[in-house]
């Protein structure tokens, strides 16, 4: 069907990533796969995905290579026709305090968090331009708001992507292409799963509806803004008003 759309989800084969592609696929659209290399992670998303009947397509990339996004995104436009919204969500954290942080433990969060979205959206900048519409959703955190102890290097990266996203906005809104950031707060993830309990109580008092927050939620968001023609430039947080 020529007016199926097609979403690229970075970062997809798990948590946030996975449940933004899913719930994409939900909103008629084929999806873009997009993780460092298969796995059997990365096959569940793609099975959740077609399960949805919906296309999947996957695309092993680093995104902090420049090169390697401009290629992915040839092969896939060339693979799948066309490319209508691009989530980056890809994302690591390297956590230390900034007296123990090394060079590489920044540099590496910059690379995939910040440098990643600018490789993709850069590679993807003329189908757009081309097609006079587009719709950037990037993944930024609530950290990159409020900061947090031992994530300098996360935080600086996610309130770089608030910045980015702006500019983004501001560039390209009279092209009909719209970017707009979600900021996620206490997530349940893998990632947040592997904290110790106390860490976890500690983050849920701090969240005033008292629990964490789910991927579905986040996605939920994420599926809203791919819909939308005239929200640009925005940072929504989905936080259980942790960030107020």
């Amino acid at each position: 069907m020529a007016d199926v759309k097609t979403a690229l989800v970075t970062g997809a084969s798990r948590g946030i990533g996975r449940a933004i592609a899913i719930a994409l696929a939900k909103e008629g659209m084929d999806v873009a796969v997009i993780a460092t290399a298969d796995s059997p992670a990365v096959q569940e998303t793609v099975r959740l995905i077609e399960e949805t009947g919906r296309k999947a397509y996957f695309a092993a990339c680093d995104v902090s290579d420049f090169a390697a996004c401009g290629a992915c995104v040839t092969a896939l436009l060339e693979e799948a026709g066309t490319i209508d919204v691009l989530v980056n969500n890809a994302g690591i954290t390297r956590d230390k305090l900034l007296l123990q942080m090394r060079e590489e433990d920044f540099d590496d969060v910059i690379a995939v968090n910040l440098k990643g979205a600018f490789n993709m959206t850069k590679a993807l900048l003329r189908h757009f331009l081309k097609n006079k519409a587009g719709n950037i959703i990037n993944i930024s955190s609530v950290v990159g708001l409020m900061g947090n102890a031992g994530q300098a290097n996360y935080a600086a990266s996610k309130a770089g992507l608030i910045g980015f996203t702006k500019s983004v906005a501001k560039e390209y809104a009279a092209k009909g292409i719209v970017c707009n950031a979600i900021c996620p707060g206490y997530i349940e993830t893998d990632m947040t799963g592997q904290m110790p309990q106390a860490a976890r109580e500690k983050l849920c008092a701090a969240v005033p509806m008292q629990r964490p927050g789910l991927p579905e939620e986040v996605a939920a968001a994420a599926a809203f803004l791919s819909r939308s023609t005239y929200i640009t430039g925005e940072t929504l947080r989905i936080d259980g008003g942790m960030c107020m």
